[in-house]
């Protein structure tokens, strides 16, 4: 029986195609995630850096807090005041969506239900990000961005 003999041009092939499927799988995931997430939360940092402190201020002065989650298939977001009362927004904008890609967003249709909105929503399990923007009587804008983690599917 003959014993090949492994020669430069064996070792060339093998190292060209192990390095070249790393660097395949790599553009393939990269693009993948380009495509599925494109990381922008505003369109210029710098600018929205310079009213921050002014916004964070004015949203801390309304005094307001948020409970916010999902049960038996409803969002719900309860909105209080310093002392503890029951708030209703003037105007409320609400998106939920995945943290890795938007192909999931929705926004749901929120209706008030006494001393807080609700909205039905088809959530899978997993996490969730709930962006919401609402606004005071006189325009004050009131800004959360929280997790909502769906334990049933």
């Amino acid at each position: 029986m003959a014993v090949r003999e492994i020669t430069g041009k064996h070792v060339l092939i093998g190292f060209v195609a192990a390095f070249g499927i790393i660097i395949g799988v790599n553009i393939l995931l990269a693009v993948s995630a380009i495509r599925s997430f494109p990381g922008l939360e505003v369109r210029n940092g710098y600018i929205a850096s310079q009213s921050f402190d002014t916004r964070r201020a004015a949203q801390q002065a309304l005094g307001w807090e948020l409970q916010a989650g999902v049960t038996d298939g409803t969002l719900y977001l309860a909105f209080t005041d310093a002392a503890g009362q029951p708030v209703r927004p003037a105007r409320i904008e609400a998106s939920v969506g995945r943290p890795t890609e938007d192909a999931d967003d929705t926004l749901p249709t929120l209706t008030w239900a006494g001393e807080r909105f609700e909205a039905p929503v088809a959530l899978g399990k997993g996490k969730w990000i709930l962006r919401l923007n609402a606004y005071a009587e006189d325009g004050t804008l009131f800004h959360q961005r929280r997790e909502l983690v769906i334990d049933r599917g």
